[in-house]
C-alpha cells in the first residue's frame, strides 16, 4: 500500500514538473504582435470594446514579460500561494521570507530541483503574475552542507536572473563560496601532513602571551 502511494506521488510530481510555467525575458513575437494590432484596429472600428480591452491587456502582459517587469495589478496573494505550494508533491512546508521570496522545504534531497520549482510555479500561475515570485527550495533530509544549499529561481526566469528591481537575496546561511572554502580547508587538512605539533606550539604561544585576569 505504501509503495503504491509513493508511486502515485512520484507520478504526480513528474507530471507537474513536465508542465513548464510561463517564461519572461523573451522578446515578443513580431508577427503575433502585428496580427494582434491588426485585430485591435478592427475591434476599435467595430466598437467591440470587450475584445479590444482583452487584447490591450494581453499586449501589455506580453510587453511586461519581455522586459521582465512585474505587473503590480496582478500581485499574488501570499497566504493562498503558500497553501498552494504546500499542496505540491514532496513539499513539507512553505513560508514567505519576504514579499518576493517563498521558501519551501521538501522531503527528499532529489526533490530539491528545478522540476519542483516548476511544479510550484504552475500552481501559482492562476493566482497572478508569478514574475514577482522567487521560489527557494531546501531539503528536509539534508545531512551535509552541500545538501543544505538552497536552490532558488524566479518562476519565469532562468537561474540567477531576477525581474526588474527584484533583489538577489541570499537565503542560504552560508554562501556557496564560504562552503567551498570550508570544504577545501577540510580536504587539505585530511590529505596534508600531521600538523598537530604546529597547532600545539601556536596554542602555547597564545597562552603565554595572554595576560591573566
Amino acid at each position: 500500500m505504501f509503495s503504491m502511494a509513493l508511486c502515485a506521488c512520484s507520478g504526480q510530481a513528474e507530471r507537474e514538473a513536465a508542465q513548464k510555467p510561463a517564461r519572461a525575458g523573451v522578446p515578443i513575437d513580431r508577427s503575433e504582435t502585428a496580427e494582434r494590432l491588426a485585430k485591435m484596429r478592427g475591434q476599435a472600428i467595430a466598437g467591440d470594446q470587450v475584445a479590444l480591452h482583452q487584447n490591450v491587456e494581453a499586449l501589455d502582459r506580453d510587453l511586461r514579460r519581455a522586459i521582465r517587469l512585474v505587473d503590480p495589478a496582478r500581485r499574488i496573494d501570499r497566504e493562498n500561494a503558500r497553501i498552494a505550494a504546500k499542496s505540491v508533491a514532496g513539499v513539507r512546508s512553505a513560508v514567505w521570507v519576504d514579499g518576493e521570496n517563498l521558501l519551501a522545504i521538501v522531503d527528499r534531497n532529489g526533490q530539491r530541483s528545478y522540476g519542483t520549482i516548476d511544479a510550484i510555479c504552475n500552481r501559482l500561475e492562476p493566482m497572478g503574475d508569478t514574475l514577482g515570485v522567487v521560489i527557494n527550495l531546501q531539503s528536509g533530509a539534508a545531512q551535509t552542507g552541500d545538501e543544505l544549499e538552497i536552490l532558488s529561481r524566479n518562476c519565469q526566469l532562468k537561474p540567477g536572473e531576477r525581474a526588474v528591481a527584484q533583489a538577489h537575496r541570499q537565503i542560504d546561511v552560508l554562501p556557496p563560496d564560504v562552503r567551498a572554502q570550508h570544504r577545501a580547508n577540510a580536504d587539505a587538512a585530511l590529505s596534508g601532513p600531521d600538523r598537530s605539533g604546529e597547532r600545539a606550539e601556536s596554542e602555547r604561544i597564545i597562552e603565554a602571551s595572554t595576560p591573566e585576569l
